[in-house]
């Protein structure tokens, strides 16, 4: 048990040390767009997809700025969901299958 929270511990240190975060981005928010992401993204509920949008817009005038957001508004590791995951294994197993079914 003390090796788990050791770990979560680091996770947290290396979550708060990306930086994204005090930009008020999500870790879902910063994945490279390959064609599965896009895929994913096309997916998303509208809603959740304005909000990513807002956070992007929002981080990307920021660090224009130079700035960061007040401490009190920088996303938590605790609050960081990962919203675009569940869309994006589904694409991923989808492409396999896909590949797998082209190999017959």
């Amino acid at each position: 048990a003390g090796g788990g929270r050791m770990i979560d511990r680091l996770r947290k240190w290396y979550y708060n040390a990306a930086g994204f975060n005090k930009l008020g981005l999500m870790r879902d928010d910063t994945l490279h767009e390959d064609d599965d992401v896009k895929e994913a993204l096309r997916r998303l509920p509208e809603h959740l997809y304005n909000e990513r949008v807002f956070r992007i817009k929002r981080a990307l005038d920021l660090s224009l700025k130079h700035q960061i957001l007040p401490k009190d508004q920088w996303v938590k590791y605790e609050e960081d969901h990962h919203y675009l995951e569940p869309y994006l294994k589904e694409v991923i197993r989808e492409r396999h299958e896909r590949e797998a079914w082209n190999k017959k």
